[in-house]
Parts: C-alpha cells; structure tokens; sequence
C-alpha cells in the first residue's frame, strides 16, 4: 500500500529531479562547493514539503507546506541559473530542467489553492465513510427546508 503522497505525479516528479540533481552536483567542487550544497538542500526540500503538507489535515497547514514546496522549486531554478552563469551546468541541460520545475510550480500552486485535498481511499483503513472536513459534526446538516442528506458546500 502506497502512503498518499506516493501517488502524486507532483512528488514523482520531485523525486526524479532530487534523483537528478544529486548526479549533477557530484562534479560541483572547489568554488561551486557551496552552490551545490544549496541544490541539494532545496531539491531535497520540495519531495520533503509535499509529502509533509500531504500529511496534514488543515487547510492552512497543507496550503503552507505546498507553498514552501514550490518556493523550493523556485529557488532550484535560481540555482541552476548560478550554475550556468559560471559554466557548472550546460544551458540546455538547465532548460531541459527547468520544464520540469515548472511544471512542479505549476502542480503546487493548484494544491496550494484553497480546497485542494488529496485523501486516501478509506477502502483501504477498512472504512465506509469519512467526514472529511475539519469540523466537530458527522455532516448530517440540513438544507434550509429540513431535509437531510445534502452537504453544505
């Protein structure tokens, strides 16, 4: 059974690229030194975010990991563009990347919106149902002529 985050194409994505950054910086030495260890750490922080923020149960909470998640992807362009400027990483090779990134920015800033929610099959926990907002009540709300069973939206 894969945990929630798993099944995103986002953190795939965010693997892969992790996966990729850590080949690309092993030839970072000497002057670069320190560039590649922020690539590393900011690379590593978009996966970490996003399963993290995958994991809370808030909006406010999720919304914010999201965030630092694709603050992390932006940083990782900016980085890759340093790269470049002192011939540590090939132009095409950093635009090849950056379509990536981009497409990871893309994906957290539509989980970043409000709303946004990925859950679990509760099949899986051998559930029938979840309530699955943040309040106190088991959803049995009325509409406004006293009819059960249709959920406030």
């Amino acid at each position: 059974m894969a945990l929630g985050h798993e099944k995103l194409d986002v953190y795939r994505l965010a693997i892969d690229y992790v996966a990729w950054v850590y080949q690309e910086s092993n030839h970072l030495t000497g002057f670069h030194r320190s560039a590649r260890e922020q690539w590393l750490r900011a690379s590593q922080s978009i996966p970490l975010n996003i399963a993290e923020g995958n994991g809370k149960a808030g909006d406010a909470d999720r919304r914010r990991y999201f965030e630092i998640a694709r603050g992390s992807v932006f940083e990782c362009a900016a980085i890759q563009d340093v790269l470049v400027a002192g011939n540590a990483l090939d132009k095409q090779e950093n635009r090849k990347q950056k379509t990536t990134l981009d497409r990871m920015a893309a994906m957290l800033s539509r989980m970043g919106g409000k709303g946004y929610c990925v859950k679990e099959d509760p099949a899986h926990y051998g559930c029938e149902k979840v309530d699955g907002d943040n309040d106190t009540d088991t959803d049995t709300d009325f509409e406004s002529d006293g009819v059960p069973g249709k959920f406030y939206q």
